[in-house]
């Protein structure tokens, strides 16, 4: 892209507008802004001029703060709630420390834009100054009501501690790898863990990159409070009506609903009928000992079990692992007596089934030894002492509404 081109007709330089939905509102609640340019009749994205790195950070600022004056001429048509979400390169954000950039907000918080509506996105991947020089200038954006939003999660890895540090109002992740056919659990599983991340720090999932309505689905299922993409609606030179989208989000939400509470079901219903398997086994085999009570469970659970073991309260293994192999099943006594009460949830698990006198199905999770997706059926046996039977993919693959 011929950057003095660009520099010589400002005039073609203007934003573009996509929509930001709301699960809870499905209305459009933000747009971000995107830059285009208008050449020979044909509007391009200024993208590949922002992400050229020979073009001087000068020329790109001074195209950048253009983009955000024409931008905000504009957010002053629309309702006050309503948030507008500026791209901010780190780069270019601490050029001559932030100051025009912050001049130009103030002016037009002076003819009435609050600038509690402005959100920051901000792309820091490639950015090689102080982190807290950068840290210190949105800090003090905050105190403005600015908000942060932190990009590019789920495109290329990002430290956790960073993103701690930060402590951004907004995640926003890229769904555009859940398109890919090679893609794994891997990649679902980071996605679930930044969705716990942004709960724990008091942040909100944003989506974007939705271009399939199994997406939409996968971004509603992990908590997105967000969404954004072509499948949504595409970027336009104007803003759009705000219920849009209405009608056939709360349609989606319910179709999204009904197949999850349908999975649910399931889970549950699987947990009742092992509970009544199991406990028939236990109680037919007390007298046994473990391994042999293991044997015995094992016989009756070859289908669907590919390891189970008993601990104690406490989470010390007394027992070895009955682990089916290849050849049939055997037992790996070299795991007598570890202790696991280090597993996330495996105490809150203890607890719930020392209070409830029940079995648990856990979530689906990947085992550390097979690779697999797995779910851990735990049951109390005896006195203070817990059964744990780990259920192979084959057969959730089988039954994949435990999936």
């Amino acid at each position: 892209m011929d950057a003095l081109e660009i520099l010589s007709n400002l005039d073609s330089v203007f934003p573009y507008f996509q929509p930001i939905f709301s699960a809870d509102e499905m209305l459009v609640v933000a747009y971000e802004v995107l830059g285009r340019y208008q050449s020979d009749g044909e509007i391009i994205s200024l993208g590949p001029f922002f992400n050229d790195d020979q073009i001087p950070d000068e020329y790109k600022y001074e195209v950048d703060l253009l983009l955000v004056k024409r931008s905000l001429e504009k957010a002053l048509e629309v309702r006050e709630d309503i948030k507008i979400f500026l791209n901010r390169d780190a780069d270019l954000l601490v050029y001559d420390d932030g100051e025009s950039f912050l001049q130009e907000l103030l002016s037009f918080e002076k003819r009435g834009l609050s600038l509690s509506r402005i959100v920051l996105e901000i792309s820091e991947h490639q950015y090689q100054g102080d982190l807290g020089q950068l840290d210190n200038l949105l800090n003090y954006y905050r105190t403005y009501g600015i908000k942060i939003a932190v990009t590019r999660l789920g495109r290329e890895s990002h430290s956790f501690t960073r993103i701690g540090r930060l402590n951004p109002d907004i995640l926003k992740i890229n769904l555009q790898a859940l398109k890919s056919t090679s893609t794994g659990t891997n990649f679902n599983d980071v996605l679930f863990a930044i969705s716990l991340l942004a709960r724990k720090i008091g942040a909100d999932l944003l989506f974007e990159n939705i271009e399939m309505s199994y997406q939409l689905q996968f971004a509603w299922k992990n908590g997105g409070r967000y969404y954004q993409g072509f499948y949504l609606s595409p970027p336009t030179d104007d803003f759009v009506p705000s219920n849009l989208l209405k009608n056939r989000l709360k349609e989606k939400f319910h179709d999204f609903n009904l197949y999850e509470k349908r999975k649910l079901e399931a889970v549950y219903s699987t947990a009742e009928i092992l509970q009544a398997k199991v406990h028939e086994i236990v109680l037919k085999n007390k007298k046994l000992d473990y391994e042999d009570l293991l044997k015995a469970i094992a016989k009756q659970m070859d289908d669907m079990a590919f390891r189970m073991y008993i601990c104690d309260g406490d989470g010390f293994q007394i027992s070895g692992n009955l682990f089916k192999g290849n050849n049939g099943w055997n037992t790996q006594m070299e795991y007598l007596n570890k202790n696991w009460s280090w597993r996330p949830y495996f105490l809150e698990t203890i607890i719930k089934m020392r209070n409830d006198r029940k079995g648990i199905l856990s979530d689906l999770y990947c085992d550390i030894e097979t690779g697999e997706s797995i779910r851990t059926f735990s049951l109390p046996v005896f006195e203070n002492n817990y059964l744990f039977i780990d259920i192979s993919y084959r057969y959730l693959f089988e039954h994949d509404e435990l999936l």
